[in-house]
């Protein structure tokens, strides 16, 4: 008798119980990483949910910036770059669950189309020669920026942006005379980081992906025009909330 061989599709082949058995174990590896919220999405959307946080600048009574504002830094864009504002550039390899939840050193940013303030676009002006918090900030006085407390951890910002900074006066011919002045919130300055000499700058050439979308890079470097004046890269507004309504609504133009 002849007999014809057949296959069967439910005959199982192969290592088969091998493979169940490491199907079981990543269903329950990926159900455990699940339950202590540790996927990949649910990380992003943690990250999102404390670093999109709102976050109230200060208010500006006086018109002036003072020492412990939280502010925001905006550029407002120039041929090559729409406005912007400097950001933490957070990613979920940047959490850390001690002591609490929050991001970790180092702390590098971006400059984001984002002109909502929150925990990612707020800094506080911190001084670094003794000046005690409320004094107002002048022209050519040293300053540090920070990040605001809890998630953000008050972290300081890295990189090129690590050092000291100060705020010289927009217009180089009047630089001199407005020297150790105080220095007027919501009205463009140039930053320039101590170290170096050089001026904060948005780099509207070089756009890279974020968790946020894409950003431009931020850097310390002087870009001078033909008159031997900071370009728009280099202008920036430091940002707050006043009650004359001229700082957020400034932004919304």
């Amino acid at each position: 008798m002849d007999f014809v061989r057949t296959y069967n599709s439910s005959v199982k082949i192969g290592n088969w119980n091998e493979d169940l058995c490491l199907e079981e174990d990543a269903k329950e590896e990926y159900l455990e990483k699940k339950e202590r919220g540790e996927l990949a999405a649910q990380k992003v959307d943690f990250l999102k949910e404390n670093i999109l946080r709102p976050v109230n600048l200060s208010v500006t009574n006086d018109g002036g910036l003072h020492f412990g504002d939280v502010i925001m830094l905006v550029n407002m864009g120039g041929e090559n770059s729409e406005r912007s504002v400097v950001s933490i550039n957070a990613d979920i390899n940047s959490l850390t669950k001690t002591p609490s939840p929050g991001i970790q050193i180092p702390c590098a940013v971006s400059a984001g189309k984002s002109v909502q303030p929150c925990t990612r676009t707020a800094f506080i002006i911190t001084s670094v020669d003794g000046s005690p918090e409320g004094s107002m900030l002048r022209f050519e006085q040293s300053f540090a920026l920070k990040t605001t407390s809890g998630f953000a951890r008050g972290l300081y910002l890295t990189s090129d942006l690590q050092s000291f900074q100060k705020v010289v006066h927009f217009d180089p011919q009047e630089r001199l005379e407005y020297e150790d002045q105080p220095v007027p919130a919501n009205v463009k300055v140039v930053i320039i980081h101590c170290k170096t000499n050089q001026a904060l700058a948005v780099l509207g050439d070089r756009v890279f992906w974020t968790t946020y979308g894409k950003e431009y890079e931020v850097t310390a470097h002087t870009f001078l025009d033909c008159y031997k004046v900071e370009k728009d890269n280099n202008h920036w507004i430091l940002c707050t909330s006043d009650p004359a309504g001229d700082g957020l609504a400034l932004l919304n133009r």
